[in-house]
């Protein structure tokens, strides 16, 4: 007799989906989660806890991470995240709901060609692109789901890239606009592009014990007070544990799963929050940690079949970690310029902007080289964080510390003078041998084990595309009005874009997992969080993550 059917590891957007279907379906449930359980009430606006202190993810210092990057010479060089130079950080999240409570909830779906990327555009050089083994057929229906049960507003714009769809529109209509999504609007058509409404998912109306949007503003790397975001936590944990079906049990560090000598998996271990180490068995394993601990739970996890680590046995788990490849950049107006009631509505914070465009998600351009795959661009509002907006004000442009008056007059420029507008580019990171996870051999966490040790070698052809997009994005910006418009192309990944590192495929030579997200030599584990992505689309990761959890927990209980 086993103590649970279903035993989830990481309880983010890939996990959420199994607990609640396997629970809701009559299984038995439990989920393991290395943080403690927050809830609305937690998530005031502190901007101190949010930005400067580590209360909602691992302390580096005790659970380091080793990141190698290249230096200008060529050779790699690696760094544990404790150490104060080291500048990265990819520990997101570390809580019930994971990195999904703090998401800014910016919705798309992958389109058809994101899932045949290599037929579609061909090799390239140094890359290791794979088609997925399903289409986006096979997803569709998942997506359609995830709208109505996690909830997203926005509206349906009809685009020449639009991907298809079940469904005429969004089950929420889209969040309160600022005046600037009315400014992109404008320039956007002028010069030919079709600007797009972006699906949120934050509810515009109550669902459930969760209330709508109430607009304070603080909505990206904040958690909602509100529950309107659409966070695995708010939107099915709860839904799951009020079954009476699932336990989620906070602060349960999972350092390994047991396997054996059939190669079938036996039991998790983990330490709970006295530090006890503790072992619970399950018919069913899904490991849900965020891309690279996903990764090293595997590589841990050795077994009598599993020498090098449990779905590690032609030594692919780890590889092709991805990343989201692109830009960020910025533009100011000031408030002089315009009348009163036009600067009142400027300064207006809570509003979302809401708009992007994908006339550019792919290329054909002699001057770019000929067809490619290319990304989407997204106007961003900015933060009404004090300190957010203040922290990129005390360095100089050679990064010296900006002090006195000097320093006076930048927080008056950006308090009082003007207003900023942000976007971002997202295109692909192609897949390569340089940005992988392994087990470091020397740094340990807290508990004694080895740490991942991160790779974040980027392909040359990602930052040709984040430049071309960069190209097209900074005239909207000036035609809008914005002066002083810069951009940053995307050196170091963000720690909320991760997925790959145990690929799906076919050929269990060349991937961790087969098309249903099952180990290919352990039956009865499955990965279910963005580790599974061959590829990673020129969009945000999560709404596929969630839709295909959604796609699993169907074949993980019909297995059942």
């Amino acid at each position: 007799m086993k103590d649970f059917d279903v035993c989830v590891i990481g309880s983010g957007a890939g996990g959420g989906p199994i607990a609640w279907e396997a629970a809701r379906a009559g299984r038995s449930v439990v989920v393991l989660e290395k943080g403690p359980w927050f809830d609305e009430r937690d998530f005031y606006k502190d901007e101190v806890t949010c930005n400067h202190r580590r209360v909602f993810r691992s302390d580096y210092k005790t659970e380091p991470q080793v990141i190698e990057e290249p230096g200008a010479d060529g050779q790699w060089s690696a760094l544990p995240t404790s150490d104060p130079n080291s500048g990265h950080d990819y520990w997101n999240g570390n809580c019930v709901g994971g990195s999904s409570n703090f998401m800014s909830g910016h919705f798309y779906r992958l389109k058809p060609d994101d899932f045949r990327l290599l037929s579609t555009f061909g090799p390239i050089a140094g890359a290791n692109i794979a088609d997925w083994p399903i289409a986006y057929e096979d997803l569709e229906p998942y997506y359609t789901r995830v709208e109505t049960e996690i909830g997203i507003s926005g509206r349906v714009v009809p685009h020449k890239f639009l991907e298809p769809r079940s469904t005429p529109d969004f089950p929420y209509t889209p969040t309160t606009e600022h005046l600037f999504a009315q400014w992109v609007d404008k320039a956007a058509a002028e010069m030919g592009y079709t600007p797009l409404t972006v699906a949120r998912a934050i509810l515009t109306r109550p669902k459930d014990e969760r209330r709508p949007c109430e607009y304070s503003g603080f909505c990206g790397s904040f958690g909602c007070s509100s529950g309107a975001k659409g966070s695995s936590r708010v939107a099915l944990l709860n839904r799951a544990v009020a079954t009476g079906r699932c336990e989620v049990r906070p602060q349960a560090h999972v350092y390994r799963i047991e396997s054996g000598a059939d190669g079938r998996a036996t039991g998790a271990l983990y330490y709970d929050k006295d530090g006890q180490a503790q072992r619970v068995d399950a018919r069913v394993f899904v490991v849900a940690c965020q891309a690279i601990e996903s990764s090293r739970l595997l590589l841990l996890s050795s077994g009598p079949k599993h020498p090098n680590g449990l779905g590690n046995n032609r030594g692919q788990v780890g590889r092709n970690l991805i990343f989201s490849a692109g830009a960020t950049g910025a533009g100011h107006v000031l408030l002089k310029d315009y009348d009163e009631a036009t600067v009142r509505r400027i300064e207006l914070l809570g509003p979302f902007v809401n708009r992007g465009l994908q006339d550019f998600y792919h290329v054909d351009d002699p001057a770019f080289g000929g067809r490619a795959k290319g990304g989407t661009i997204a106007f961003v509002g900015n933060s009404p964080s004090f300190i957010h907006r203040a922290m990129p004000e005390r360095r100089d442009a050679d990064g010296g510390l900006v002090w006195g008056r000097e320093f006076k007059r930048r927080l008056e420029s950006v308090f009082w003078n003007n207003r900023v507008l942000r976007y971002e580019i997202f295109c692909d990171w192609l897949p390569n041998d340089d940005c992988h996870v392994a087990l470091d051999p020397e740094v340990k966490d807290k508990w004694g084990l080895p740490v991942s040790r991160v790779r974040i070698g980027h392909h040359p052809h990602d930052d040709k595309v984040s430049q071309y997009l960069v190209d097209r994005a900074r005239p909207v910006m000036e035609r809008m009005g914005f002066r002083n418009v810069i951009a940053n192309l995307n050196g170091a990944p963000t720690p909320n874009l991760q997925a790959g590192g145990c690929r799906f495929g076919a050929d269990p030579a060349t991937s961790v997992l087969d098309a249903d997200c099952r180990v290919h030599d352990c039956e009865n584990v499955y990965v279910s969080d963005g580790s599974f992505m061959p590829t990673g689309g020129s969009v945000p990761f999560t709404w596929t993550i969630y839709a295909n959890a959604y796609r699993v927990a169907e074949r993980l209980i019909a297995s059942l």
